[in-house]
């Protein structure tokens, strides 16, 4: 608001409306996830943790997560990990889709 003024005098809420910013910080000291939310709207703690059991599933057995994924469903082969390391990380061997996505159960039980 342009007439805002220099101080907060007579300032409402709606003049310093704020956001609400999540970070998660991965081991390595990078920002692996932010989450920026309205004053007006609360966070969602469900898909907070939602993402970091992602990020873990990621970080430990290479694997992606489709969009709406919940613990226990299954998880995405990262394209990054060839067919030979992917028999050696997952000797069951997983469903493909396309040659790109290979689909295995959640490793975490």
């Amino acid at each position: 608001e342009g007439d805002a003024g220099t101080t907060s005098m007579g300032r409402t809420a709606v003049d310093n409306e704020t956001v609400r910013t999540v970070y998660v910080i991965r081991p390595d000291k990078r920002i692996g996830l932010f989450l920026t939310y309205p004053m007006a709207t609360g966070r969602n703690f469900h898909e907070i943790l939602r993402a970091i059991d992602s990020m873990q599933r990621t970080a430990k057995y290479k694997v992606a997560t489709p969009a709406n994924w919940n613990k226990g469903e299954d998880v995405i082969i990262v394209p990054a990990v060839k067919d030979d390391e992917a028999k050696k990380l997952y000797p069951d061997g997983w469903e493909t889709i396309k040659p790109y996505l290979r689909k295995v159960p959640d490793p975490v039980k």
